[in-house]
């Protein structure tokens, strides 16, 4: 069909059915005629072919229906008529990136999309960012959800409207036409979403011939694992594995999928199959349905409809009005229900794809208009009892359950109390809970959660969120439907906490262990969860005075139906000091007691708001209320917590010790224990205090022990005596002292925050986090913890590692109270340690005083008289007169500090009354009880402390006893007025401080003392010192300035000499090499040896690695050729991948190395996922001594002791000129069989003897090299023969990834090798950190770098020498072109400082004779290295010209030796490629020239020194490697002139000719004309790449990535390699791919070619760095990215705002280029206990 037949089609198609009479059933005809014509055909169409038809064929037709014309037209019109919405709207995929504003979010639960945030004005705010669950939608626009700043710049409508409902814009006859189209679709789309098996089509939409075609589908559920369905497919359907994979997959993304098309009965075979073998593996058979292919089909394109009704929706607010009133418009036909509903009460039964499918629709159509959004709303909470009752019986996440979307309709505060008064959500939620929660109900009608299904469980704990949403923003003003509706909420709230009050009773067990340990995890995660609830329901009630009243009259009166009630006995009298208590008996030992009291301590919260309102005088009939009764309880609570601390409960299991631990702990402390001690402090403000003191003393059951009714020999009953005196003292310092709670005394919510924050800095310094953690979760409490922050503490900053910490201000120190009640037992002994340490420090007494409390309201006031009342004072002389007496099994000193703080409380509680009032006034006599009671027997208060302070036993209290005793003073002369508080406490401070300055005089002189005596030992040193030097005045006065440190001096008379000549390191004026002695210890056997070549090996660790730190051509590795023309005999340029040997520096005997190697392998195969740290079978260890990753060993060989022929090597020198040491070298090769059996050299016919002839003398004899000096080789012992060939092996193995094979020709060079570019990365290094190139190496770089130098020098000795000379002269000839062979390569395809490595190291093996073995002696040594480092340098240097284009603009003279030079070398060269630019200035090509050869010149540096041992000029010692004078001092050290041009002016004639050779080869034209790519000199220096400051810019890039490989929406985990900056899609099955025959994800894919197997990656959602070294091997660390308090934020767990730490990028940057990454990665496995292993290989 042409395609204006297909346009025509649509538009007439669309005029026939608004002909039509009725236009429903023209739309439904057409729709059972097309659709099984497109979908579930036999052969199915392809994804794209199906498009394209659904396009043409029903969506176009649909459209110009719709638009009544073309709708490309329709849509312009509309375009032009309509506005943007205000609302983004934008919906959230999992994992993806949101943000919410902590200034000005109404709540926590509004958050904004990526792109609304960047746009907006909260980007500057303090924000949080975290990863969406999914399933949420961006609330830019929505201006119930900011306080200011409601929309990002994109949303913004231009003028401050609020959000109401858009006028409806369209024309009546396009709203009506959209309207009929929309009933029709959205009918039909619900009539097959919610199509079940057994259903049959509508007559209108049955086929007139119905075919026997059906379809197998199989649904997704969370019960069967991927290996389960995969197995069940495999046998029921005829499928192989791949297949049934792919089904999979795509049934655990879509939610089912068809996996047989056939027959029915064929079929209804399959499903039986796959029942029953399901049914084996799980008891649960997977659901499997059959339907009809054209069932299928209708229901594919219903799927298919929902995208297009978003889209249509978008065009207009007018489209989105019609949707949503056909979908909210009653059905007559279906009991009421309107479509919507019938979708949502369908969800738990419809398949994944469906319900996201829906939930988009919602999300983009009812969600974003006001007034549509209360309707569904209100249908939404008709429904929630059945929604929640079918999301706990259904097996999916939240996420994808219609329930999820609570969240969007409950925050909104408007609609939120819209639901109240016209709903009553809050009963409908309780009411919900309850419904599920019945069958947990006992006979008591209290809970019993004993054998709960712990995943329902979960579900159901998920409806309070909605409870505590509904609930979020109080109501500033009261409607009375809101009222009377809150209120009604409440009470059935208080139903629920009604069947919490005592549930879960546990009964001390005697004699016998409990057998089972009882469920208790339930009512605690409960509790969790009501916590917040509890909080916002006092909230809300403290907003009015007398919903606050009506409140507590209603929570009593629940409280008193509870059937738990504390008093079911009859009173018993009992008597103290005077004082009858009646009150029945009772044993929290003996009898049944409940942690849980949610309703009691809900009234002690009610209460204290009431006070706080100064509504409780308003309350009706006080008398009523009693309070012992009311206290009960919560007595009885705290009381078991005490005997729980004192042991008393052991045989009650952990269960209980878990139960405490909660109960007093910060995730539940604020709604249990706090309450509990509020209810206590309640009681003992409105009971008589000696009667209080009374039930305390009887609830703790040490009443008799107090009245002295009972004694014990008992030791385990007079301990657990003394801990519940210890617990009981404890409680009455609480119930007296701590007094933070608004309506208790006078404190702001920030008063009480700070008091937190100062007890939890008294400990330790904190990081903000764990200040957080501290402190009970509360977002209003997090926000008001900054400004204390501020206040109290000061900000130490985190360096490299660790974090930010936060130190108390010490003028707040005061405040410190040891017996803080939120302090754990750990941090209350930690508090006071560290406090007593700080004190002792300062020179202060170590009395941990009570500090001062803030004044109580007058509601409590009466709580004081439990100081001075007759039983504390009973008490009080009762537990000194045990310490008096020094019984030391009746009392402990934590009992007596107790006791002393009691005092103090009540000391600074009379002296602020006595300061405040006149002394007639004050009722509160505590100290003239304690002078008094008991004075007539020696046994006062005062008299025991008097007493007491003598104590050897008490030392530690003896600053508190006499802090105590001075405070009875001070009071007492208040009371007497004797003389002004002022002169009294004026006197006591001069006292004190007389007794400090003294101690601090004594400290002081001492301190002198010792000064004094060390400054007479320091000159008796330097005296003794300065006559050394004049008695030995000749060897001083060659010493250099500054020694060199690490290089070994070896006798006096050779150091003196040394420095008397050059510092030269080849050529005939070369240093000698230092004769040193170098005796080292072994690190496992602790002997000492002296290195020598004939003793046994001594051997340091080593680990050899790939790397590709420094290649040019990231991304590419290189390949091994066939021909040896390439890597490894010829290093490319580009260092694609070079293979790097590092040592930790430890060393040891080669035959202990051995023993620990063999225990290794046997220790570890035994121990779990040791893979993961160390791979044993390539040879792999830790480091005996610091844990380093190693693989191999590298022997350590000493220096050759030299003696050099001066002399001798002048006159060589007259006759070995560079032409004639080419001659001769040439007349070696040609003459030496092993080459000219293998190769033909490439010479051609006579031209050969003319290229020769390269100096007039005649042609040199074939052993005329050997004329020069030859010596004997160097020996060594077997062993160190032995760990030579290991090294070498483990080199070559690593390096080139083969199989060992010691004799394999590739070995010598790939020792060469590792030598070179270790010392490239050294040298990169130095060059990186611009520190001097000689001195500044970590000793262990030191070591490890001479090792590797000697171990390739002395590696030929183990080749065949025949193997080596071939290597020499495939190398050389890429200088002398007249014995290369073919395919050497050019001089720009060659690395020059692994050729120079290469040919020093090898060229001994020319010297090599059949009958004797021999080597060049030191002279001919010193000439060959001279002439190959000229040679070779040469050739860099016409290397770098030949690859520059950037010549540097040079404001220097030109007639300058260099410049000239320079500029000649310029001119010959540029005659041959005809290719250099001629306008170059001579200075310009020094310049760029030496610039250029620099980092080679350093590299060969550090290789001379290494292999001669001769020192270096201070030159490189003192200064950096880019300070001026370095090319010199290296010029001068390499024996090179200092103007490196001479040397082409010096070997002219030898140059020429080689020029002619170097720049004819056709490779060089090649790359000149651009055909190859060259490197540029220096090279570029690499780092990690440049990441932004601020993360949220890498969040926004990763929000914006798209995975090439997939086009769906699931979760993605950007990562980013951290060395080429390539985003990646990790752990993702879309990107997995080969390697090495198995399945990698995408990180290890790049890893093994960016980095040659080892990666750095950063994972952007999860902000942490993963470091790789394998397949199997990994670790994660936080990412260089901190907040505003010095924390890492791996995961995003906290959400603050992150910014780049330079310095930790820094040190990540450092840990690749020292190649430590292999390193860490083994330290950081070795610390983390690995239980389950990570795959590594699926990142």
């Amino acid at each position: 069909m042409a395609e204006s037949d297909k346009l025509l089609d649509g538009l007439e198609l669309s005029k026939e059915w608004l002909e039509a009479a009725d236009i429903r059933a023209e739309l439904v005809r057409y729709l059972k005629e097309q659709v099984p014509q497109i979908f579930c055909l036999k052969k199915e169409f392809s994804a794209q072919e199906e498009e394209e038809l659904v396009q043409i064929r029903l969506l176009r037709p649909l459209e110009c229906f719709l638009f009544g014309e073309d709708p490309q037209e329709g849509l312009e019109k509309l375009k032009q008529d309509s506005t943007s919405s205000q609302l983004c709207g934008r919906v959230f995929k999992d994992g993806e990136t949101v943000y919410s504003c902590r200034d000005c979010a109404i709540d926590p639960t509004c958050v904004l999309c990526m792109d609304c945030f960047q746009d907006s004005v909260h980007k500057n705010h303090r924000y949080k960012m975290h990863g969406s669950l999914g399933g949420g939608f961006c609330d830019c626009g929505d201006v119930e959800a900011w306080k200011i700043g409601p929309c990002c710049s994109k949303h913004n409508p231009g003028a401050a409207t609020a959000m109401v409902t858009d006028e409806c814009v369209l024309e009546p006859e396009l709203y009506e036409r959209a309207e009929k189209l929309f009933q029709v679709l959205l009918h039909y789309v619900t009539d097959f979403l919610v199509w079940e098996e057994k259903l049959e089509l509508s007559a209108e939409l049955t086929p007139r011939e119905k075919e026997n075609a059906y379809y197998c589908v199989l649904y997704n559920d969370e019960h069967h694992s991927y290996d389960h369905v995969i197995y069940t497919l495999q046998r029921s359907v005829n499928c192989d594995q791949a297949e049934a994979q792919t089904h999979t997959a795509l049934i655990d993304k879509e939610g089912r999928r068809a996996v047989k098309r056939g027959t029915l009965h064929s079929c209804q075979q399959a499903k039986e199959l796959i029942r029953s073998n399901s049914e084996h593996i799980s008891l649960q058979p997977l659901r499997v349905e059959i339907l009809h292919a054209t069932v299928m089909a209708h229901q594919t394109f219903a799927l298919r409809l929902g995208p297009w009704f978003q889209k249509i929706i978008s065009y207009s607010v007018g489209f989105r009005q019609a949707f949503c009133q056909v979908a909210l418009e009653p059905n007559t036909n279906q009991g009421q229900l309107c479509l919507i509903s019938r979708l949502m009460l369908h969800d738990a039964r419809m398949y994944k794809g469906a319900r996201k499918m829906v939930h988009e629709l919602i999300f983009s159509s009812m969600l974003m208009d006001t007034e549509f959004k209360r309707l569904f709303a209100i249908e939404f909470t008709k429904h929630y009892k059945q929604l929640q009752k079918d999301f706990i019986n259904d097996d999916h996440e939240r996420s994808i359950s219609v329930t999820a979307l609570s969240v969007q309709i409950f925050t909104v505060p408007t609609l939120a109390r819209q639901l109240i008064e016209e709903c009553n959500v809050i009963k409908v939620i309780v009411d919900a809970v309850m419904d599920l929660l019945h069958e947990h109900l006992d006979d008591n009608n209290r809970f019993f959660f004993l054998g709960y299904n712990s995943d329902k469980f979960l579900r159901i704990q998920v409806i309070f969120h909605d409870l505590r949403y509904i609930l979020i923003s109080k109501p500033s003003i009261w409607t009375e439907e809101l009222r009377r509706q809150f209120l009604e909420g409440f009470k059935v709230f208080l139903g629920l906490l009604k069947c919490m009050q005592g549930m879960e009773e546990v009964k001390r067990q005697f004699g016998q262990h409990i057998a089972v340990e009882p469920e208790w995890e339930a009512g605690f995660s409960l509790q969790i969860q009501l916590r917040h609830i509890l909080f916002v329901f006092q909230d809300w009630c403290s907003s009015n005075d007398d919903i606050l009243l009506l409140a507590f009259k209603e929570c009593h009166k629940v409280l008193m139906q509870c059937n738990n009630q504390p008093f079911n006995r009859e009173a018993t009298d009992y008597y103290m000091c005077k004082h009858i208590l009646n009150v029945p008996p009772y044993k929290v030992s003996q009898e049944p007691v409940s942690i849980h009291l949610p309703i009691s301590r809900l009234l002690a919260g009610l209460y204290v708001l009431l006070c706080r309102a100064g509504s409780i005088e308003h309350l009706e009939d006080p008398e009523r209320y009693d309070y012992t009764q009311l206290a009960e309880h919560s007595l009885r609570c705290v009381v078991l917590a005490a005997q729980v601390s004192a042991e008393m409960w052991r045989r009650n299991g952990l269960s209980l010790v878990s139960q405490v631990y909660y109960y007093q702990d910060v995730k539940c402390r604020d709604e249990m224990y706090d309450k509990d001690i509020l209810l206590l402090q309640i009681a003992a403000s409105k009971m008589d205090p000696n009667h209080f003191l009374m039930l305390i003393l009887l609830r703790f059951e040490l009443f008799d022990y107090f009245n002295g009714n009972c004694s014990s020999k008992d030791q385990d009953e007079l301990i657990q005596w003394n801990r519940l005196t210890e617990e009981m003292l404890y409680l009455l310092i609480v119930i007296i002292g701590e007094r933070y709670v608004p309506g208790i005394s006078h404190v702001t919510e920030e008063d009480v925050i700070m008091r937190e924050v100062i007890h939890l800095l008294c400990i330790e310094p904190m990081a903000h986090s764990s200040l957080v953690k501290g402190l009970p979760e509360n977002e209003s409490r997090e926000t008001c913890l900054e400004s204390v922050l501020a206040k109290v503490a000061t900000f130490k900053k985190p360096g490299v590692s660790g974090h930010g910490l936060y130190e108390v201000k010490k003028e707040l120190l005061v405040e410190f109270n040891p017996f803080f009640y939120h302090y754990s037992r750990s941090q209350h002994s930690k508090a006071e340690e560290s406090q007593k340490k700080r004190r002792t420090q300062e020179g202060s007494d170590k009395a941990l005083r009570p500090p001062v409390p803030p004044a109580l309201c007058p509601a409590f006031s009466s709580i004081v008289h439990l100081l001075c009342c007759d039983i504390m004072i009973h008490v009080l002389r009762r537990v000194l007169q045990r310490a008096a007496e020094d019984q030391a099994t009746h009392w402990t000193e934590a009992m007596i500090q107790q006791a002393l703080h009691l005092i103090g409380q009540a000391l600074l509680e009379e002296k602020t009354q006595l300061d405040d009032s006149a002394v007639e006034e004050v009722t509160f006599n505590f100290s003239i009880k304690a002078n008094r009671i008991g004075s007539e027997q020696g046994s006062s208060v005062f008299l025991l402390l008097s007493k007491i302070k003598a104590l050897p036993s008490l030392e530690a209290q003896k600053d508190m006893v006499k802090w105590v005793l001075r405070m009875f003073e001070i009071v007492k002369c208040l009371r007497e007025k004797s003389s002004p508080t002022s002169s009294m406490s004026m006197e006591i401070t001069k006292h004190e401080e007389s007794a400090q300055d003294k101690e601090k005089a004594e400290r002081k002189r001492k301190a002198e003392a010792a000064k004094l005596h060390r400054q007479k030992i320091m000159a008796q040193m330097s005296a003794m010192q300065k006559n050394f030097i004049e008695s030995n005045k000749m060897l001083y006065d060659n010493m250099p300035e500054s020694g060199t440190q690490g290089e070994p001096v070896a006798t006096t008379d050779n150091f003196a000499m040394e420095q008397k000549e050059p510092c030269v390191s080849i050529g005939p004026h070369r240093g000698s090499s230092p004769v040193e002695r170098e005796v080292l210890t072994c690190i496992l056997c602790q002997e000492e040896q002296e290195v020598l070549s004939q003793a046994p090996a001594m051997v340091l660790t080593a680990c050899v690695q790939r790397s590709t730190v420094l290649t040019q051509c990231r991304g590419k590795i290189q390949t091994n050729r066939t021909d040896g023309t390439t890597y490894p005999l010829f290093m490319p340029p580009e260092l694609a991948v070079g293979t790097h040997t590092g040592s930790c520096g430890h060393v040891m005997h080669a035959t202990c190395w051995q023993k620990y190697f063999e225990a290794v392998q046997n220790a570890t195969r035994n121990r779990l996922h040791a893979e993961l740290i160390i791979d044993l079978e390539n040879g792999e260890y830790l480091c005996p001594l610091c844990k380093s990753l190693c693989n191999t060993v590298i022997p350590l060989i000493p220096l050759e002791p030299i003696t050099f022929n001066y002399e001798n090597a002048e006159i060589i020198g007259q006759h070995l000129t560079l032409p004639r040491w080419v001659q001769i070298l040439c007349a070696r090769i040609k003459g030496l069989k092993s080459v000219t059996q293998d190769n033909d050299c490439n010479t051609k016919g006579s031209s050969s003897d003319t290229d020769m002839g390269l100096c007039g003398e005649g042609q040199p004899e074939f052993r005329s090299i050997l004329s020069f000096g030859v010596q004997e080789p160097r020996k060594f012992s077997d062993s160190i023969m032995e760990m030579l060939v290991v090294c070498a092996t483990t080199v070559h193995r690593v390096g080139l990834q083969t199989a060992p094979n010691e004799l394999c020709p590739h070995v010598p060079l790939m020792a060469w090798n590792t030598c070179a570019f270790t010392i490239q990365a050294i040298e990169n290094i130095l060059q990186e950190d611009n520190k001097p190139l000689f001195g500044s190496l970590q000793n262990r770089q030191l070591a490890g770098l001479k090792a590797v130098v000697q171990f390739a020098a002395s590696q030929r000795l183990k080749s065949s020498q025949a193997v080596i000379q071939r290597h020499f002269t495939d190398m050389v000839g890429v200088l002398l072109p007249v014995i290369s062979r073919k395919g050497t390569p050019s001089l720009l395809e060659v690395d020059f400082f692994h050729l120079l490595v290469g040919l020093v190291l090898s060229i001994p093996s020319l010297y090599q004779e059949e009958a004797v073995d021999l080597e060049p002696s030191a002279v001919s040594s010193a000439y060959n290295h001279l002439h190959i480092l000229h040679l070779v340098t040469m050739a860099h240097m016409l290397q770098v010209l030949l690859s520059s284009t950037d010549f540097p603009a040079v404001v220097v003279a030109e007639d300058t030796e260099e410049a000239k030079a320079a500029a000649e070398l310029y001119a010959m060269v540029s005659q041959h490629p005809q290719r250099l630019n001629p306008d170059v200035s001579g200075s310009s090509v020094a310049e760029r020239v030496k610039k250029g050869i620099e980092p080679f010149l350093r590299c060969a540096a550090l290789f001379f020194n290494c292999l001669t041992g001769i020192h270096p000029p201070e030159e490189l010692f003192s200064t950096s490697v880019n300070s001026p004078g370095q090319m010199e001092a290296l010029c001068s050290y390499l024996a090179l002139p200092s103007n490196v041009f001479q040397l082409f002016q010096e070997h002219r004639d030898t140059v020429i000719p080689l020029l002619e050779k170097w720049c004819g080869n056709p490779a060089i034209t090649k790359a000149l004309k651009g055909k190859t790519q060259i490197v540029r000199y220096p090279r570029r220096r690499n780092h990690l790449i440049d990441l932004p400051e601020d993360y949220s810019a890498l969040l926004n890039q990763a929000s914006h990535f798209q995975c090439r490989n997939s086009t769906d929406d699931e979760k993605k985990h950007p990562t980013l390699c951290l060395f080429c900056g390539t985003m990646l899609c990790s752990q993702s099955s879309c990107c997995l791919s080969q390697l090495d025959g198995e399945d990698v994800g995408a990180c290890t894919i790049h890893a093994a070619t960016c980095g040659a197997g080892v990666g750095m990656f950063l994972r952007i959602r999860e902000c942490e760095i993963v470091l790789m070294a394998s397949k199997t091997r990994g670790s994660t660390c936080p990412a260089p990215y901190l907040d505003d308090y010095g924390e890492t934020d791996t995961h995003l767990g906290r959400g603050n705002p992150l910014h780049l730490c330079p310095e930790r990028y820094r040190k990540l940057n450092q840990l690749w280029q020292q190649h430590c990454i292999l390193e860490e990665i083994a330290r950081s496995l070795e610390v983390v206990n690995v239980m389950f292993a990570l795959e590594w290989q699926m990142l």
